[in-house]
């Protein structure tokens, strides 16, 4: 048990380690300088997702050593969380959003945070933050604690690592961005920074994130071989 929990924990340090390496440190921009933009993020996914990938198998193979008991109802926590997840990560991925790796241009335009930029500015690192509390919270388990606890404190605490460089690289346009969002998903709607636009948002982008919801949720005893079963 112990070998297995320790693969599961060194397969942990070596995705969370060589993300930060590669991302926060100089050595980002020696690599940048050497194998250009194109080159360092070529290599920065092939290392990411190896490295995922071993977590996750990791993760899966690893025993059963439960740490408290989770209520049945507990399920619904997942239930309600991911379809906000799911349009997160779409909208994320679809909208421009000058927190991103080369899109620092965005800050310039007139509207520097439109559509989901205004519920946060960091759609896609909150995405992953929810899915990974939501999944903790229906698995009281230690491997479970070091999985999604580790990916949540990754993607949540890298969201303020972002704000901190991007508050460097965007120089005056950062005070434009900041004016109108926030980090925490509504926050700035709910003290009056900005406004929420749907339209803005759009319909195809909903409707593609719950679709997502969807298949992941009837897809869920394929890939985790464990069937949501709701009390």
């Amino acid at each position: 048990m112990a070998g297995t929990f320790g693969s599961l924990i060194i397969a942990g340090l070596a995705f969370h380690g060589s993300h930060i390496v590669l991302s926060s440190t100089r050595l980002r921009g020696t690599l940048r300088d050497q194998l250009g933009e194109r080159g360092y993020l070529a290599l920065y996914s092939v290392v990411a997702l190896a490295t995922l990938a071993w977590f996750v198998t990791a993760y899966i193979h690893a025993p059963t050593l439960v740490l408290w008991p989770v209520p049945p109802r507990m399920v619904y926590v997942p239930l309600i969380v991911m379809p906000f997840a799911c349009i997160l990560l779409i909208a994320g991925y679809s909208t421009p959003n000058p927190t991103a790796v080369g899109m620092e241009g965005v800050a310039g335009d007139d509207d520097p945070a439109p559509g989901i930029m205004r519920v946060t500015r960091h759609p896609i690192m909150w995405a992953v933050g929810l899915w990974a509390l939501s999944h903790l919270a229906v698995n009281g388990d230690l491997a479970s604690l070091i999985f999604f606890g580790s990916l949540a404190a990754l993607a949540l605490g890298g969201s303020v690592l972002i704000d901190r460089k991007k508050r460097l690289a965007l120089g005056s346009n950062w005070p434009r961005l900041a004016e109108v969002t926030l980090n925490i998903p509504f926050l700035a709607i709910l003290t009056g920074r900005t406004r929420l636009r749907l339209h803005e948002i759009g319909l195809l982008r909903i409707v593609a994130g719950l679709l997502l919801y969807a298949v992941l949720l009837l897809a869920h005893p394929l890939y985790t071989g464990h069937v949501v079963v709701i009390p």
